[in-house]
C-alpha cells in the first residue's frame, strides 16, 4: 500500500501542477470556458457569469499549489482532502458534459490538449481513483523535507503561481498555443488539404410502410423502400480533419474580406471582442498607435463582434482612424487575450501580438 500511495502522489502532484500551470498560463482563457460552462444551456448559472475571471484564477493558482503541496508532503490531510473536493466536482462536470453533450471541450489542459468531453471525464476518474488511494493512504504521505523548507517551498508556490497569473493577465500568455500565436500563417491553419479525412455521418432515415413507422440507417444514400418517407436524422461518427482555424473572416456589411485582408503586406488588427466592453485605458491608447502605424504605411483595421451603432460610437468617441469590421466573438477573443489586443500580420503570417498594456513597445 505504501508504494502505491507514493506512485499515485507522484502521479497525481505533476498531472495536477502541469494542468494547473497551463491554465495559469491563460487564466482569462480558462474564464471564458468557465463562461460556457455557467451559461443557460449547460449549469445555469449565470449569475456567476460576472464573476468567472476571478474564480479561474483561484481553481488554477489552487491546483498548482496543491500538486506542490502534495509533492513535497505539506498539510497531507488538509491536501488530499482538497484534492478529492475539487476531483469530484470536475468529475461531475465532465460527465455533465459528456453525458448531455453540452461543452465540447473542457478546458482542462487549456489550448494546449484538447480533449473530447469523454476523454475528459475517462482522465477525471483516473485521478479520481487515484486521489481515493491518496485518502485512504494518507498515514503514508510524509514530508520529503524538515518543516522550514517545506514551509517556505509551499509559501513560495502559492506566491509565484499568483504572480504569474497577474503578470498574464496583465500582458499576454507566456506560451501561445493557440492557431494566431507569432509565426502562424492564418491562411494555412485554416486551409483543409485535398487528401484531407472526409466526415463520416450516419444517416437514419424514417419511412411509414404499411402504418408502421420504420427506419433505415446508411451512410448518406437514399434507402430504396416501399414506403413514405417521414424523416431523416444524421450522426456524426468521425469529423473527420478539422482546421486549426474554422471560424475567422473579416466582414463588413456588404461582403466577406478575409482574403483580401489576409493578403495585405502591413496589416494591423486592433482586436476588441465588444468595444463597449474595452478597457478604457486601452481603448485611449490605441489612438497614436493606429494612426503611428498608419503613417507608416500599415493598413489598419478593426475586428468585433459588436453591434454597427456601437463600433460607429465607438469610433466617435475614441476618433480612431480605421473601419471596425465584424468576427466572431468567441474567435476575436482567442486572437488576443485582451480587450483590446494588438496583432500584426504579413500575408496573413502573424508577426507580433501585443495586450493594450505592451503597445508602447510595438516596433512598426
Amino acid at each position: 500500500m505504501k508504494y502505491i500511495v507514493h506512485l499515485s502522489r507522484i502521479f497525481t502532484g505533476i498531472l495536477f501542477i502541469i494542468s494547473g500551470f497551463i491554465k495559469l498560463n491563460d487564466p482569462l482563457g480558462f474564464s471564458y470556458k468557465l463562461e460556457e460552462y455557467f451559461g443557460s444551456d449547460v449549469l445555469n448559472l449565470e449569475f456567476l457569469i460576472p464573476y468567472a475571471l476571478g474564480i479561474s484564477v483561484i481553481v488554477v493558482v489552487f491546483e498548482v499549489v496543491l500538486g506542490v503541496f502534495l509533492l513535497i508532503g505539506y498539510k497531507p490531510k488538509f491536501t488530499v482532502w482538497s484534492l478529492l473536493l475539487m476531483i469530484v466536482f470536475f468529475t461531475f462536470l465532465t460527465f455533465y458534459s459528456a453525458y448531455f453533450d453540452k461543452v465540447k471541450d473542457c478546458g482542462c489542459f487549456g489550448d494546449a490538449l484538447k480533449l473530447t468531453p469523454w476523454e475528459s471525464f475517462t482522465k477525471d476518474v483516473v485521478l479520481l481513483v487515484l486521489t481515493l488511494i491518496l485518502f485512504f493512504g494518507v498515514k503514508h504521505i510524509k514530508p520529503i523535507f524538515s518543516k522550514l523548507p517545506t514551509t517556505v517551498i509551499a509559501l513560495l508556490s502559492f506566491v509565484v503561481s499568483l504572480w504569474f497569473g497577474y503578470h498574464v493577465l496583465m500582458h499576454l500568455p507566456s506560451i501561445d498555443f493557440r492557431a494566431y500565436a507569432i509565426d502562424k500563417n492564418l491562411s494555412e491553419e485554416m486551409a483543409i488539404p485535398e487528401d484531407a479525412q472526409k466526415p463520416i455521418l450516419e444517416y437514419t432515415w424514417t419511412f411509414n410502410v404499411n402504418g408502421e413507422e420504420q427506419e433505415f440507417v446508411t451512410n448518406g444514400s437514399y434507402p430504396s423502400v416501399d414506403g413514405e418517407y417521414v424523416g431523416v436524422e444524421t450522426k456524426t461518427i468521425d469529423e473527420g480533419y478539422i482546421p486549426a482555424i474554422q471560424d475567422f473572416s473579416i466582414e463588413s456589411d456588404e461582403e466577406d474580406l478575409t482574403g483580401y485582408f489576409l493578403e495585405q503586406e502591413k496589416l494591423v488588427m486592433v482586436t476588441m471582442y465588444n468595444v463597449t466592453k474595452g478597457e478604457a485605458e486601452g481603448m485611449a491608447k490605441l489612438k497614436s498607435f493606429t494612426d503611428e502605424a498608419i503613417k507608416k504605411g500599415y493598413t489598419v483595421i478593426g475586428l468585433s463582434s459588436s453591434g454597427a451603432a456601437d463600433k460607429a460610437q465607438a469610433k466617435a468617441e475614441y476618433n480612431f482612424n480605421f473601419d471596425i469590421y465584424l468576427c466572431d466573438e468567441k474567435v476575436v477573443k482567442t486572437i488576443v487575450r485582451a480587450n483590446p489586443g494588438i496583432i500584426i500580420l504579413n500575408k496573413g503570417t502573424v508577426v507580433n501580438k501585443a495586450h493594450w498594456n505592451d503597445i508602447e513597445d510595438i516596433e512598426l
